[in-house]
């Protein structure tokens, strides 16, 4: 009760965000052991998710190997097409971009061997 000694307020829950599916394609996939699609439930976390964090989050969690052919720095390395519910990420903000839940994240690899 306000004004009652020991009075707390009530703290806002950690942020919890039900991404539906990541999907990796054009060859991305084999750096996530073949996997193709993803279905993933990330931790709660004081601030919202984003996809800066998405990044960090994939890179530790489902990301098996050569991290330099997916990741530049804390973005996806030129030649990954990332599309969030079939648009272009550069239209939703990029690494700003604020996941909802249900989002689908799709990264597409345009880089092909000769």
């Amino acid at each position: 009760m306000p004004g009652t000694v020991g009075f707390q307020p009530r703290a806002e829950p950690p942020l919890c965000v039900v991404v539906h599916c990541f999907y990796f394609r054009g060859g991305a996939e084999l750096l996530f052991d073949g996997v193709k699609k993803h279905q993933v439930t990330l931790p709660c976390q004081p601030e919202p998710w984003d996809i800066r964090n998405l990044l960090k989050w994939i890179k530790q969690n489902l990301l098996k190997e050569r991290p330099e052919l997916f990741m530049q720095g804390e973005s996806v390395r030129p030649g990954i097409l990332v599309l969030i519910n079939e648009a272009d990420w550069e239209l939703m903000g990029e690494l700003d971009y604020k996941l909802q839940d249900q989002d689908n994240v799709l990264f597409i690899s345009t880089l092909h061997g000769g």
